[in-house]
């Protein structure tokens, strides 16, 4: 298959990334809702930094798979990156919120979202399609 959405990425590397999103999800720690969700962020260079979602009592504190990949991808050094794949077991498909949109927006790059639903669906989206006028400084 050829090229995938804006960035040119190719059926093996969205599979890749979409197989890694799904593992992490198996890493969720969701009590409270029950909706388990995994993300992997494809960095400029070609790495891959997995997340998932993590609950807490205290529901402000829960963090989303998206914003804990791409954290975890800051905290390794990488500023850029290409796409996120968002996996999860359970319907529905597991679309980025607000919060995790506007992290999105500060790689420097607008990735390509990869939305992979648990009945073997996959949506991908251009960010801008997201989160068009999104709040920036620059």
């Amino acid at each position: 298959m050829g090229q995938l959405g804006g960035i040119g990425l190719n059926r093996e590397t969205m599979d890749q990334l979409i197989a890694a999103a799904k593992a992490a999800s198996e890493a969720a720690y969701a009590p409270y809702s029950g909706y388990r969700v995994g993300a992997a962020v494809l960095v400029a260079g070609g790495a891959v930094v997995t997340g998932c979602n993590v609950e807490n009592a205290s529901y402000g504190l829960t963090i989303c798979a998206e914003r804990a990949a791409i954290f975890a991808a800051r905290c390794a050094g990488h500023a850029v990156w290409e796409a996120v794949a968002i996996y999860a077991p359970q319907p529905p498909a597991p679309l980025p919120c607000g919060a995790c949109r506007q992290v999105m927006a500060e790689g420097g790059n607008e990735p390509e979202v990869i939305v992979a639903a648990s009945d073997g669906s996959v949506r991908i989206f251009h960010f801008d399609d997201l989160l068009p006028n999104r709040f920036m400084l620059t």
